[in-house]
């Protein structure tokens, strides 16, 4: 059985970290028997971070590596149709999603004060005095020298706008009317993409982002569509 170490539901969602939900997605779309324990510590992840795999007695760490073990060990069935424009394609997509559109998507959670208000009590409400008068800011203070080490909390908020704007555009026009990502087939770039996208809209913060990606109807459509067919009423 594969045990996949990730944070639990908040917001509303499967998962408030797009990489971890993004690998249930996988997961559920590759037809993968999994469980998640629900003693996942942050402090004891190989590489400090969530999620992670026990696959057998393999730990493998990183969304991405994690998708391409499972690839490697239980087969493809949802990239093996792909050609080659359509592997680089699917790449450039989610590689702006995770190292570019998911910055701007931090900024809004843990910097801006409004995002910062429903982040500390999503995350932090449930801890006790002293702990939630002091791991709260020093959380965010790590977050914003993050932020600051991409380069994304370097820009002014309307310019991180700009930018997160220009990507979820990029996003809907790619989709445009195609039932999925690449077409009529899900392909492992649709575990991406809905993370992402359902980590915007389906938020309760009323965000600039938030606000941008609801002028594309495909969006939301989109992303209901796979909830329905790999989570259910969940």
């Amino acid at each position: 059985m594969i045990r996949l170490y990730q944070f639990q539901p908040a917001l509303g969602l499967p998962n408030a970290s797009p990489f971890c939900m993004k690998v249930e997605t996988f997961l559920r779309m590759a037809g993968l028997s999994y469980e998640c324990p629900r003693d996942a510590d942050l402090r004891k992840a190989p590489k400090g971070k969530l999620p992670y795999i026990v696959d057998e007695g393999a730990v493998v760490s990183d969304s991405s590596f994690i998708v391409d073990h499972l690839k490697r060990k239980y087969g493809d069935p949802l990239d093996s149709h792909l050609g080659a424009a359509e592997r680089a394609a699917a790449l450039a997509c989610q590689r702006m999603l995770e190292e570019n559109t998911y910055w701007a998507v931090l900024y809004f959670r843990w910097i801006d004060e409004a995002g910062w208000a429903l982040t500390r009590e999503a995350f932090f409400g449930w801890m006790k005095p002293p702990l939630k008068w002091i791991v709260p800011p020093l959380a965010r203070r790590s977050v914003r020298r993050e932020l600051h080490g991409h380069g994304m909390g370097r820009h002014a908020r309307d310019e991180i706008v700009a930018i997160a704007k220009k990507d979820i555009t990029a996003a809907a026009d790619f989709l445009g009317d195609k039932p999925f990502f690449l077409g009529a087939r899900p392909s492992s770039l649709d575990a991406t993409a809905y993370a992402f996208l359902a980590n915007i809209l389906w938020v309760p913060l009323e965000s600039p982002l938030k606000a941008h990606a609801q002028t594309y109807p495909q969006l939301a459509a989109y992303c209901a569509r796979m909830r329905e067919k790999y989570y259910g009423n969940q």
